[in-house]
């Protein structure tokens, strides 16, 4: 296996935990997490482990700069500027929505580890300004590197290849992995590791924001591009993708009863916060599954946690948590 350029400053392994009182609870499949909201930079979260790889390959290529693009609570672009500031990099964060009058949660933390942001209010403008904004630092001579949306490239997916080898060494069966999907990068390197390292159970991504087709389409063709990293590519369809999009039909970010009460559930029972967005959306889905007898009362799940929470803090989600 060809060695490929990281750094090391994910907190990992990351703990896997029984969840009993929700398990007895929901009264159906016996459930665990793996607490990847435990990673370490920034309050943690997935991003972490694509960011090992993406600023080791920054780093390679000569860049002096990190520019990158999400909402305007992205967790992550909070990541990616708590990564650069460790790593000396300046960064540009180009955010969707309106700039908060109080800045709160990710766009505070933002701020703190010292991003230069550039707000745009339609995501068509974003993707547009994202670009110039990075040929403007090219012709300036800043040396900058695009950090994908979401850290989702061949080179981001990496971290859940290795994420996956990780899990299985960590010897805990399971039947299925439950997680939250939007730009595709976690579940295509989890989609590669399950190959490449023999996982025999099943990978299942929730969808946030994306329909069901879109992403296994997407995350087949990002699995099969990481793939070449290893040296030969492996030629992954949209049948190798399992992906639900039952649950983001009210769009991206909108907080609903089932976020709502997957929230409360997790809180209640077992002292673990889930976010508004992501891992609270995955968790209403995967919730919803096991009481309608989807996963089998016989079968484990694991619900990997991809982090988030500082999203709770945002004035658009607080008032409506409790």
């Amino acid at each position: 296996m060809k060695t490929i350029p990281r750094l090391n400053f994910a907190h990992l392994p990351t703990v896997i935990e029984e969840l009993p009182r929700l398990t007895e609870v929901l009264g159906g499949s016996r459930i665990l997490v793996k607490r990847d909201d435990q990673t370490g930079l920034a309050f943690g979260g997935n991003k972490t482990r694509k960011l090992e790889f993406l600023v080791a390959e920054a780093r390679e290529q000569g860049a002096k700069m990190l520019i990158s693009a999400g909402a305007i609570q992205s967790n992550h672009c909070r990541q990616t500027v708590a990564a650069a500031a460790r790593f000396g990099f300046d960064c540009t964060l180009v955010l969707t929505g309106e700039r908060p009058k109080q800045p709160t949660a990710n766009f505070l933390l933002d701020q703190l580890f010292g991003a230069e942001i550039i707000t745009v209010s339609d995501r068509n403008d974003r993707d547009r300004i994202l670009q110039e904004t990075f040929d403007n630092a090219v012709a300036a001579g800043k040396k900058p590197y695009l950090v994908p949306y979401g850290g989702s490239s061949p080179t981001g997916a990496m971290g859940y290849t290795f994420a996956m080898e990780e899990f299985i060494n960590q010897n805990v069966n399971v039947d299925w992995i439950v997680f939250g999907t939007s730009s595709g990068g976690t579940h295509a390197g989890l989609v590669l590791g399950q190959r490449l390292f023999n996982f025999t159970g099943k990978v299942l991504g929730i969808s946030i924001d994306e329909p069901e087709m879109k992403l296994k389409v997407h995350v087949s063709e990002l699995a099969s591009q990481a793939s070449e990293k290893f040296g030969g590519r492996i030629n992954f369809s949209p049948d190798d993708v399992l992906a639900n999009d039952e649950y983001c039909q009210a769009g991206y970010g909108v907080f609903g009863a089932g976020e709502h009460e997957a929230i409360k559930l997790f809180a209640s029972n077992e002292g673990l916060l889930l976010d508004p967005v992501y891992t609270g959306r995955a968790a209403a889905g995967m919730i919803d599954l096991v009481r309608k007898g989807f996963f089998k009362k016989d079968e484990t799940v694991l619900f990997w946690h991809t982090g988030g929470q500082p999203a709770l803090f945002a004035d658009k989600y607080s008032k409506d948590i409790i």
